[in-house]
């Protein structure tokens, strides 16, 4: 039987997915990705992913052969010193949040499992470079060994072929 790639993203699954492990027969609605996709990264070489928002109504089933963990590490600048207590004269004081996250080149790891959690960990790394950094992650790249007759239809509407990331 046909096996494919398959890149389930972190906040999918957080969101609307159900955990599975090796073995398990899932169907889930799956997306091509096309060459640009592919040429930016998309899915750490995956030729599709589970999109839980698209269309409910074209389930692709298969069998979950394989999960790898796709870490990454991300990082941030680290925020100035809080000063001491502002009194603002008739004005509204402001101050930043969120971290900003940047990719780290060359940091992608990927860890065998036996399944994938609901819940994805971010773990400190300390600072490196005057530079926050986190390991986060990002889903689990799945093989998926299709079922009899399921296909999966690029973004023109042709099937892909074994190792076609169009």
């Amino acid at each position: 039987m046909p096996r494919m790639r398959v890149f389930y993203e972190d906040w999918q699954m957080e969101c609307c997915g159900t955990p599975f492990a090796v073995g398990d027969e899932v169907s889930w609605p799956l997306a091509a990705y096309d060459t640009e996709g592919v040429r930016e990264g998309h899915g750490y070489g995956a030729e599709a992913w589970v999109e839980n928002h698209g269309d409910p109504d074209r389930p692709v089933v298969g069998r979950v052969r394989a999960v790898d963990l796709v870490h990454e590490e991300y990082g941030f600048r680290l925020p100035d010193p809080q000063p001491g207590p502002v009194k603002p004269r008739g004005g509204v004081v402001l101050r930043g949040s969120g971290r900003g996250l940047e990719p780290v080149p060359g940091t992608v790891t990927l860890e065998p499992s036996a399944g994938c959690p609901k819940w994805f960990e971010e773990v400190d790394r300390g600072t490196v470079d005057g530079l926050g950094r986190v390991r986060r992650t990002r889903g689990a790249l799945v093989t998926l060994e299709l079922a009899d007759g399921t296909a999966l239809e690029l973004p023109d509407g042709t099937p892909p072929q074994p190792g076609d990331h169009r």
